[in-house]
């Protein structure tokens, strides 16, 4: 029997349904580039960055990066209106690069910048598992009392053979470790996966959703597909075979497999990515998003699945039928 989500057109627990759930209505989600950098880009961990990230660190889609922390928020705000009139309250999303890559102190004084405007309701944060020192944990946790936040930790595999191969730059160790530091103040934890990363097969990705799942107490999950832009070091992974595009078709197969392992309560944020035409090298595929979420709903109606059908929390770490 198909569980009853909050979004009863979708057979998974949407991100979209989650905040209609805890707010009674449509929340926009306003990314912003809060002015921070990455650890392995500028000395502190490695030099160069993760191989798959472009030059704006995973904020291509912000429409005006450069801008001022406020002006970038209604900038957002404003483009999103003109399709959704009706929507009052905002999740600021400090996405790209590392956002907590800095004393807690310039934390706070971007943070505040934002969180207190008119209609904002809650805080998302994209970071590092490996920039969460102590003071830092204090400060989100004393934020976690004051409004909606999520803390988005960019995992991307548990192999550490993937991880030195992509630059990650920190142990699966750390991320467990940052998780358990959060989810003692409570704080809600997205962990981000990429799907096609260099040498992983089907298998591996799902082993990466299992160990994630297992290991670790988390909330919300993003799944990603592998888009590789120019101008990146994954471009000589590419050249060289040790990267495969994925096909929409392996791509739907994996996110449907992992969905169905997934526990039930976990919140999905995405299932799929943007990356602006101009950069992408490929899958070409990807630029058709809503095809994309349209293939996941046909092939899940199609095998009468859902999310968390085979929950391997359930089912002893195995994915047998629950």
């Amino acid at each position: 029997m198909i569980p009853n989500f909050y979004d009863s057109t979708k057979r998974y627990r949407t991100w979209n349904g989650a905040l209609r759930e805890e707010f009674g209505g449509k929340i926009f989600k306003v990314p912003i580039d809060g002015g921070f950098d990455c650890p392995n880009r500028d000395g502190t961990v490695a030099h160069g960055g993760c191989t798959f990230c472009s030059v704006s660190g995973s904020g291509d889609m912000i429409l005006e990066p450069n801008a001022p922390l406020r002006e970038q928020f209604f900038t957002e705000v404003n483009f999103m209106h003109k399709k959704w009139r009706d929507v009052s309250q905002y999740i600021v999303y400090f996405q790209n690069f590392t956002n907590t890559h800095a004393p807690v102190e310039i934390l706070r004084e971007r943070y505040e910048q934002v969180i207190n405007l008119n209609g904002v309701v809650g805080l998302s944060i994209g970071t590092r598992p490996d920039c969460l020192p102590d003071e830092t944990i204090e400060y989100l946790a004393e934020l976690n009392e004051r409004l909606y936040l999520w803390v988005e930790l960019g995992l991307q595999t548990t192999y550490e053979e993937t991880s030195n191969l992509i630059n990650r730059a920190h142990s699966y160790e750390v991320y467990l470790d940052a998780v358990e530091r959060l989810r003692k103040h409570n704080i809600r934890v997205c962990t981000h996966l990429i799907n096609g990363l260099p040498t992983e097969t089907p298998e591996m990705m799902l082993e990466n959703c299992r160990r994630m799942i297992l290991d670790s107490d988390i909330q919300g999950v993003k799944l990603h597909l592998m888009h590789l832009m120019t101008q990146t070091k994954m471009m000589r992974d590419y050249h060289e075979g040790r990267l495969k595009l994925m096909s929409m078709e392996e791509y739907v197969q994996v996110i449907c497999d992992q969905l169905e392992i997934i526990p039930q309560d976990i919140i999905i944020h995405r299932l799929t990515g943007d990356a602006p035409r101009e950069s992408l090298i490929g899958p070409m595929w990807s630029l058709n998003k809503w095809e994309v979420l349209n293939a996941i709903d046909t092939e899940l109606e199609k095998r009468k699945s859902y999310q968390g059908k085979f929950d391997i929390r359930k089912s002893g770490g195995t994915r047998e039928l629950c």
